[in-house]
């Protein structure tokens, strides 16, 4: 359990190349993502929807403000790192919440990344194509 008096929780998401630093502090429940409203920030409502899911399931909507620096990968990845970081930080305010962000998987670090481009080849699946003459 996290002290009382510790008013800021600090907390790093990763997913794909993009790492999201986050800082939650009680609040009304405003996000800001780079120093913008994140419905400005992410365009897409599906990324949207994904960074708002740790705190819809453990209802602390607005109860916290979080600020958040992202950087590195695409939007969707982002997102993603976003996500993490939150539901982690959200897991240092009790362990009731811990318990419940870990069933629904949002702790656990998506592994998936883009596989590496192979040598002598054209991707990393691809292949030259096979002639027999």
């Amino acid at each position: 359990m996290v002290e009382q008096n510790v008013s800021i929780i600090w907390a790093t998401g990763r997913r794909k190349s993009s790492v999201a630093r986050v800082r939650l502090m009680p609040g009304n429940g405003e996000i800001q993502v780079n120093k913008k409203p994140l419905d400005e920030y992410f365009g897409r409502p599906t990324s949207r929807l994904v960074v708002r899911q740790p705190l819809k399931s453990t209802n602390l909507f607005e109860k916290f403000n979080i600020v958040a620096n992202v950087k590195g990968g695409g939007k969707s990845g982002q997102a993603g790192a976003l996500r993490h970081g939150i539901a982690r930080a959200l897991a240092k305010t009790s362990d009731d919440t811990k318990v419940l962000l870990r069933r629904k998987g949002y702790l656990t670090r998506d592994p998936r990344a883009k596989e590496r481009k192979k040598y002598g080849q054209k991707g990393a699946r691809k292949r030259f194509q096979w002639t027999k003459r």
